[in-house]
Order: structure tokens, then C-alpha cells, then sequence
């Protein structure tokens, strides 16, 4: 795995310095520990033993709140998710790490990727502060009734899902191709250890990948019905899985590898080059 770094990508990348490292590895190991409970609350529905709780992050965050102090935990998600929020925002407005950080593309994405994280720290935080409300799934379909009901919403939906869908492809593809090894920097690491981080890459980003995809086609399809009753948050579409000719083995594997994706977060917060 190389360095991936160089010129004026490394020197705009390296404005914030301390500050973007922070959170950048605070908001990888955020990540990692919310799909890692999404998977493991995943894992409990394809055997049945999920106990009513959603396989998404409003159930990660209720398996927190069970756990000592589990107030605090909620909150340090809620933080650690501003972190990760603020460190896509600054490579959006100083440029990734790597030789073709500063592309308008790279900016771009990294923008989308901010007011994702946003939202997602508005929805912890609301919670931690006791203004959780509806699941996950319900709200995916109030979204989408909200929107299908704007002037040309049906296209703006099945716009949405498609682009859902094909970021789905994208996120398996990627991962498929073993690309994130180019922003990791692991000179001098034991090879085991490089080959478990590609196993945990290949397989966390294959699992979400498919996730992606397929609450992106619900969507798409919910658009196309005109009906939001369709649209699947990331509970139902875990679920979905289960309800294939593979059965819930299907859910099993897909449940494995967030949870594998989840390790990979925070390897990646070890030696993500940031």
C-alpha cells in the first residue's frame, strides 16, 4: 500500500492539520462502532432474536442507551458524527489528502459527504436530547411522501433512489478493486496484517455497498408506484434480504460484513492518510 500523497494535494491537505486528524479519527472510529451494531443488531434479526429493535441507527443508539452510561455513549456518537461532518467539510473546502484532492470532483464529494454526516449528527444529537421519535423506516417514508407529493416528485424520487442505487454499485465496486488502499499509509506494517485490512475492506464495503443499492432500488420503485409506503429504510431493507431465495442467510452474510465494515472503520481510523 503506497502513500497516497503529494504536491499540492498533501501541502492544501495539511491547512487544519492537527484539527483535521482529530476528526477525521474520531469520526472513523464513530463510524465503525454504529455499523458495527447495525450489524450485529442485523445478525439478531436473521436469527430471530432481535427483541423488536431495528437493525439501524436509531436501534444501535437504543442498544447504547442500555449499556452503563449509555447517556454518554449516545452523545459521543452525536460527537464523533459532527467530527466526521467537519473533516469532510474541510476537505471540501481545502482539499483531500492525496495528488488530486483539490479536483472539483473530490470537493464535491466530500461536501455530499458533509451534509450526510450532518444530517446523521442532527439525528443522534436530537436523540440524546430525548427528541428521538420515529424509526428509521417511518421516516423514510415520510420523507418520500413529502416528496412525491412536490411538483414533479416522482422524478425527484426516483432520481434520489437511482442515485442511492447507483452509489451502492459504486461503494461495491470500489471495494471489489481494493481502492482504499490508496489512502492508507501503512509502510513497515506486517503483511498479515495488510491482507486482513483488505479482507475487511473487500467485505465491509461489498455488505454496504449492497445496502446502498438496495434501499436506493425501493425507492426507485416506491417512485414509479407513486407510493411512499414502498420506500424502505435501512431496517426493512436488512430485512428484505432475508425475505430472498437465499433466506435469512442472505441477511446473515450482509449483517457479517457491516460488522466487518465496522472493524475496517476503525483500522481505517489507525492509518487513513487524512
Amino acid at each position: 500500500m503506497r502513500r497516497g500523497g503529494g504536491g499540492r494535494g498533501v501541502r492544501a491537505a495539511s491547512r487544519g492539520g492537527g484539527f483535521r486528524e482529530v476528526t477525521a479519527r474520531c469520526g472513523l472510529v464513530t463510524r465503525g462502532v454504529l455499523y458495527a451494531l447495525v450489524g450485529l443488531l442485523a445478525l439478531r434479526v436473521a436469527f430471530g432474536d432481535d427483541g423488536g429493535e431495528e437493525a439501524d441507527r436509531e436501534g444501535a443508539l437504543r442498544e447504547l442507551v442500555g449499556k452503563p452510561f449509555g447517556g454518554v455513549l449516545v452523545w459521543a456518537v452525536g460527537v464523533g458524527l459532527v467530527c466526521m461532518m467537519l473533516w469532510r467539510l474541510s476537505e471540501s473546502v481545502f482539499g483531500a489528502a492525496g495528488p488530486d484532492g483539490r479536483k472539483p470532483a473530490k470537493r464535491l464529494a466530500s461536501a455530499g459527504r458533509a451534509v450526510f454526516y450532518a444530517v446523521a449528527a442532527f439525528s443522534v444529537l436530537s436523540f440524546a436530547t430525548g427528541g428521538g421519535g420515529h424509526s428509521g423506516d417511518q421516516q423514510s417514508r415520510e420523507v418520500t411522501a413529502r416528496a412525491l407529493g412536490l411538483p414533479a416528485g416522482q422524478w425527484l424520487v426516483g432520481a434520489a433512489g437511482l442515485g442511492i442505487a447507483v452509489a451502492g454499485v459504486v461503494i461495491a465496486v470500489q471495494a471489489a478493486r481494493r481502492s482504499f488502499r490508496k489512502h492508507l499509509a501503512m509502510g513497515g506494517v506486517p503483511g498479515w496484517v495488510r491482507r486482513g485490512v483488505d479482507f475487511l475492506g473487500v467485505a465491509g464495503g461489498l455488505a454496504r455497498g449492497a445496502v446502498f443499492a438496495a434501499a436506493g432500488s425501493f425507492a426507485v420503485y416506491a417512485a414509479v408506484r407513486y407510493d411512499p409506503a414502498q420506500a424502505k429504510g435501512v431496517d426493512d431493507t436488512l430485512r428484505s434480504f432475508a425475505g430472498t431465495a437465499a433466506g435469512p442467510w442472505l441477511l446473515v452474510a450482509v449483517a457479517a460484513g457491516l460488522m466487518l465494515f465496522g472493524v475496517f472503520s476503525w483500522a481505517m481510523a489507525r492509518w487513513r492518510e487524512v
